[in-house]
Order: C-alpha cells, then structure tokens, then sequence
C-alpha cells in the first residue's frame, strides 16, 4: 500500500503588542526597541493574517514536516521572548581556589580569574542582547532572545571547564541550574 503525502501546515497567534512584519522567507518581530529576526527554509511557505502567522507545506514528507515544526517553535520562542523574557541561573562552586568572576559590560565579556590558581585569566566573548547579574555565588543570563541567552551560558559553563584532573576531587566550575522549562535542582 502507498502512502499518499499531506499538506502540513500550523497557525501561530501573536498578540496585538508585537509588530510583525514578513519579508519573503523572514519573519520579523518587534516590541518597544526590541527586535528579532528569523528565516525560513525554502520548503516552508509563510502567509501573515492580521495577527496570525500561517506555515505551510504542500505534499510533505517526514523532512519538510520536521522543519515545519521546527520553524514554528522558534517562532514561538520569539514570541515569549518579547513578551516575557527567557533567564539562565548559573551556580558558581569553587572547592580550591577562590575564583573571581566579573562581566565586563563596555566589552561584553566574562573573565574569570584564578579558576583552580591559574595565574592568567579566562576571558569569553558574549554576542547578543543579553544582560548579565552577578552576586556570588549566583549568576543570571536574561534576554529576551532564547539563542542568545542560551549561547551566554552555556560558553560561561564551557569556559570554566577543567580538564586533566579528576571530576571527584576537582569539582570547580560554573554550572547551569536553571534555564527556561527546567530546573536542575
């Protein structure tokens, strides 16, 4: 027996807050000054009515359904992002060695001093619009971007990585607690 393909299609709301504007494969979003972009793949066909984003695919296959659902869930992101904002907690544990970390907000850069007494310190790049609070020995990444903010600590996490020496007795680092939808302690 053949199966015969379907059309796929989903319906996303947004509210009346958010300016929304399509051109050709992208979709742009905008609330005060803030502003996210995002484009879709050839196969995923966008129509706009009035507040409401319509994806469609004619005769898709497993494939063209996945991206179809994938570029509705970053829509979605986008949505809540302008609306409420995504937040990461990060955790600073030091067992060792008192480490230091600050973020340089004219640079928009961690650094990170003294991480198992290293005498140089780690220094990480941050891109995005992203805000940054520091109270030792919690940390939290707030956007209203979910890629951007996610990026922020998860290369934070990264950075502080240790490697070469045993995870049992070394246990320093910068570590994620929480991010949006889950909750690690």
């Amino acid at each position: 027996m053949k199966k015969t393909r379907k059309d796929a299609n989903e319906e996303i709301m947004v509210p009346e807050e958010i300016n929304l504007e399509l051109e050709k494969e992208t979709v742009i979003m905008r609330k005060d000054n803030k502003e996210l972009r995002k484009t879709a793949d050839k196969e995923v066909k966008i129509k706009k009515e009035g507040n409401k984003i319509i994806l469609f695919a004619a005769n898709a296959r497993r494939n063209e359904k996945r991206r179809l659902g994938t570029f509705a869930g970053h829509l979605k992101n986008m949505v809540e992002g302008l609306m409420n904002g995504f937040e990461y907690d990060l955790e600073i544990c030091n067992v060792h060695f008192p480490m230091t970390v600050t973020f340089d907000k004219t640079k928009s850069e961690f650094i990170i001093k003294n991480l198992l007494g290293e005498k140089h310190p780690r220094i990480m790049g941050v891109r995005g619009p992203v805000e940054v609070e520091i109270k030792a020995p919690n940390i939290k990444v707030k956007s209203f971007d979910i890629e951007a903010a996610g990026q922020a600590a998860s290369r934070l996490e990264r950075l502080a990585l240790i490697r070469y020496r045993d995870r049992n007795k070394f246990q320093d680092g910068i570590f994620i607690t929480k991010k949006p939808g889950k909750s690690y302690l």
